[in-house]
């Protein structure tokens, strides 16, 4: 069993780049009056709370969301799911991506969830209990390969594994090839972290040869963690996307050059 549990590292930058931009995301694809479907290979826990002694310790959330917060207004749609969640779970809660999406979805809408670490399993279904989205404590990859193409056909697939095991990087961009061919419609989103090594480079330089239709690249780097951390910034690789994420996303590389 895979030991990464996300609560160490729950509201960092890499959260605020990949949640700001999956909010407006959803957020725009809400504003048409057709439903839509939600998926995620990799969902975590759900809801993390940052007074946690496993968050306070990293202190990646204080040099994340609790810098960044004030980056957004009340009515962006991050800002907003942010507030949604705390007044659900107390000002101390920050919303995994499954939380940001039930607070952005509307009741037409369809959700389903891949996690397959038991306790990360666990808390989702808790966190989730109400929001009528579906739980699968099982691979993910096999999984939503086996859902596509989902119903309804409009929808968001978020794809945010830990890297863990590290072929994800050489499997990655023929699954993402496969899963476009089944859903060609799908807006498939895909973070990755920026590492000191480039050990991500190859797999953006095979996704980028595949001639996805409408692709959004957005990178941004930050200072790492501690001393000698691999992970210098954070990326998102997304096919399909929304009108309106371009402006989104060279917003946040100005906050984040600010840094």
């Amino acid at each position: 069993m895979l030991s990464y549990q996300h609560i160490y590292h729950a509201g960092n930058l890499a959260d605020v780049q990949k949640h700001a931009l999956l909010a407006v995301m959803l957020e725009y694809m809400g504003q048409k009056p057709k439903p839509m479907s939600y998926l995620e290979t990799h969902a975590a826990r759900g809801v993390y709370q940052l007074d946690d002694v496993a968050a306070v310790k990293t202190g990646e959330a204080e040099a994340g969301i609790g810098k960044a917060a004030g980056w957004f207004t009340d009515d962006h749609p991050y800002k907003r799911a942010l507030m949604a969640v705390q007044a659900r779970h107390g000002d101390k809660a920050y919303p995994g991506s499954p939380a940001i999406a039930q607070a952005l979805l509307r009741p037409e809408d369809s959700m389903q969830l891949c996690e397959l670490h038991p306790q990360e399993a666990t808390g989702l279904r808790q966190a989730m209990r109400g929001s009528g989205a579906k739980v699968h404590q099982k691979d993910g990859f096999e999984t939503v390969m086996g859902i596509c193409p989902p119903t309804p056909r409009r929808g968001v697939l978020l794809i945010d594994p830990s890297y863990e095991i590290k072929s994800d990087y050489k499997t990655l961009p023929g699954w993402i090839a496969n899963v476009h061919r089944k859903w060609n419609v799908g807006v498939i989103a895909l973070w990755y972290p920026i590492l000191r090594d480039g050990t991500h480079t190859p797999m953006l330089e095979e996704l980028e040869v595949k001639g996805f239709p409408k692709v959004l690249r957005h990178e941004v780097e930050f200072p790492p963690a501690k001393e000698g951390h691999r992970m210098i910034g954070s990326g998102m690789f997304i096919i399909n996307a929304p009108y309106g994420l371009q402006a989104e996303a060279q917003d946040l590389t100005k906050r984040f050059t600010g840094l």
